[in-house]
């Protein structure tokens, strides 16, 4: 169980491994509700937020692609790096 302290300005600060495991961000919004005598904080997703996979091939985060989105090759990639200035 991970604690942290509320401020005088009734400010909490949550700790890293909360924010990293949720992936909440600087400016991220969280929901507030009341359960008895408890706080629960719940990430609001946001329209066009992005979800994100661990690439089978690289072991990288990718974001997640739409299921009708065109796949792309290595290929694509060369040429456009060979554009790329």
């Amino acid at each position: 169980m991970l604690t942290t302290r509320l401020s005088s300005k009734g400010q909490v600060v949550l700790p890293r491994l909360v924010r990293t495991q949720l992936r909440l961000a600087p400016g991220s919004k969280l929901m507030c509700e009341i359960r008895g005598d408890s706080v629960i904080l719940t990430p609001q997703s946001t329209r066009g937020s992005k979800e994100y996979v661990t690439d089978p091939v690289s072991g990288l985060r990718v974001s997640k692609c739409k299921p009708r989105a065109e796949k792309v090759s290595s290929g694509m990639i060369r040429k456009l790096l060979e554009e790329f200035p």
